[in-house]
């Protein structure tokens, strides 16, 4: 049986709850679990301290049964301090579409002309001092 340490979605429409939980893989994600080890309230303000709540001395005995978390558990689980911090690499994701790409050039070569027009002006009454 391969377990999971996973996210299952609670409350109602537009106002989710999670419960962190032990479950077999093979279950539904809100279906049945083995044992409930916490909980993650999305609404509330990152600073507070309901808004993720582990029940760390269990997580580490599923974790040594194998359990694996999954990668939304795995980021809570590194911020408490829980598991190490593991390097995550997704190149593609971050790099700009098409679109946005000529935005930023066009923006660019904006702020290029506005700083040449900016700096020519300023050029000009010194030559013209120096030429009297």
């Amino acid at each position: 049986m391969s377990m999971k340490i996973r996210l299952a979605r609670g409350g109602s429409k537009k106002r989710p709850f999670y419960r962190i939980v032990a479950a077999d893989s093979r279950m539904p994600r809100d279906g049945r679990y083995v044992e409930k080890l916490g909980t993650y309230a999305p609404l509330l303000p990152k600073d507070s301290e309901d808004r993720v709540k582990m029940d760390a001395e269990r997580i580490a005995y599923w974790l040594s049964k194998g359990a694996q978390p999954t990668e939304r558990v795995q980021r809570m689980l590194e911020a408490a301090g829980i598991s190490p911090k593991t390097e995550r690499n997704n190149p593609t994701k971050g790099t700009p579409g098409k679109k946005a790409a000529a935005r930023v050039e066009e923006k660019a070569a904006k702020a290029a002309a506005a700083a040449e027009a900016a700096a020519a002006p300023a050029e000009a009454p010194a030559e013209e001092a120096a030429a009297e």
